[in-house]
């Protein structure tokens, strides 16, 4: 069945069919792990600690690739590796079906929050093969011309799908706040059938003997990863503003989950209401802010980013001390509320260009690789540290005061920004 219409390669039709039945699944997943946070902390009765460190394993899995990437280069069958890491990292959510129906057990013991964040970890380390393993078939299948469009319409209908499944998932542990126990089940099935879905991608490759010894090849990726960030001076501000944009995002991002809990007491589908809107308004402009990450700087379209997110901390942090709102059908709608994630629609919809290729500027094309390990390693670092501080930083002083923290942060971000890029064009300018 040919779902494209245009001059398009058979491989492209074939590839394209099970992209988008990948995309669409996955589009579910998402939309379910979207309130991952809320069930350990609602459902669950997680600690503050446990969310903190929840949010950290999605991040810190990434401090692997120097060794997974070595790895997959050296797999002489990479569809048969993405189909073991889909049965391995995916199926052991099925054990949630087993978690007891009794919200009052989660008070008296750490086991059950314990063993959900195993299962996560497994989960998420999966990504660190995958993820690299999708551009890697994709980019073989689809011709130069095409990859932007073809990836562009999968992700676009995966965000659709996404918003749906987690406006469902909300409304259903609203009815029933032990649904997980049942949908995570059917979460792993899913997992399983994408990643082989993703697998059945024809792929070939010539591989090279490698003469140099597994650990040696990690320690002279090690050195590049130095190397660059010596060398390449508007790279290296380019980091330096994301290690303050990082710590700023990464100690919020579980204090605003146990704001929106603690705080505003938010059910279910009002998070996910939140959740749903701020994804619309990113999903609009993206073609728009992709435009524009096209004719300027990354350093400049970086201050955008940072701006909106301080702006959405700020407006979040007002909602404590104005907290102005209205229930309509279930819904708490704050005011305050709606201004910062109108915000975060910004945020998203630039974060997610930024993030991903900002770095290839700053290089040449056969590079980019090394420049993106770079920019995901740096991504580790700071997640090592950044979010459990966060919930220290707020145990001990407060939302108000965290809160602050990662504007002032944001703002540090957006002056290094501001005079890395200036610096750049005053040496252009006078040579």
């Amino acid at each position: 069945m040919r779902l494209l219409k245009g001059t398009y390669t058979p491989a492209e039709h074939q590839t394209f069919n099970l992209h988008l039945a990948y995309s669409i699944i996955e589009g579910v997943i998402l939309g379910v792990l979207a309130l991952n946070e809320f069930v350990l902390i609602k459902s669950l009765h997680g600690s503050n600690l446990q969310v903190g460190v929840l949010f950290q394993l999605s991040m810190l899995v990434f401090i692997f690739l120097f060794f997974i990437n070595e790895f997959i280069k050296r797999s002489t069958n990479k569809r048969k590796l993405l189909r073991y890491t889909g049965l391995f990292t995916r199926g052991p959510l099925f054990l949630l079906l087993f978690f007891p129906n009794d919200p009052e057990i989660f008070k008296g013991t750490i086991l059950y929050q314990a063993i959900f964040l195993i299962l996560f970890f497994v989960y998420y380390f999966g990504n660190t093969i995958i993820y690299p393993l999708i551009n890697l078939f994709l980019k073989k299948q689809y011709g130069h011309s095409n990859f932007g469009k073809l990836y562009g319409i999968a992700t676009s209908v995966n965000k659709i799908v996404m918003l749906g499944a987690t406006l469902i998932y909300g409304i259903l542990l609203d009815k029933d706040s032990e649904a997980y126990q049942y949908v995570f089940p059917v979460v792993a099935a899913l997992g399983v059938i994408s990643v082989f879905l993703l697998s059945m991608i024809r792929y070939s490759e010539e591989i090279k003997i490698r003469r140099e010894k597994f650990f040696q090849s990690i320690r002279r990726s090690a050195a590049t990863m130095v190397d660059i960030l010596k060398t390449n001076k508007p790279y290296f501000h380019f980091e330096v503003g994301f290690m303050f944009y990082g710590f700023a995002f990464m100690i919020t991002t579980t204090v605003i989950t146990i704001f929106l809990e603690r705080a505003l007491h938010l059910n279910y589908s009002s998070v996910a209401f939140y959740k749903n809107a701020y994804n619309i308004l990113a999903i609009i402009l993206l073609p728009y802010t992709g435009k524009l990450l096209g004719k300027i700087d990354p350093r400049q379209f970086a201050i955008i980013t940072f701006g909106s997110l301080a702006l959405f901390i700020f407006f979040m942090m007002l909602t404590e001390h104005i907290p102005v709102h209205i229930t309509v059908a279930g819904l708490d709608l704050y005011l305050m509320l709606g201004f910062a994630y109108l915000f975060y629609g910004v945020f998203a919809a630039t974060m997610a260009l930024l993030w991903f290729i900002g770095s290839a500027y700053f290089c040449k094309t056969e590079e980019a690789g090394d420049y993106q390990s770079v920019h995901l390693f740096l991504t580790a670092a700071r997640a090592s540290v950044a979010p459990l501080f966060g919930v220290f930083f707020y145990e001990l002083v407060g939302f108000s005061w965290t809160f602050m923290l990662a504007i002032a942060s944001l703002l540090g971000g957006i002056g290094l920004m501001v005079w890395s890029y200036r610096k750049d064009t005053n040496v252009i300018s006078n040579t």
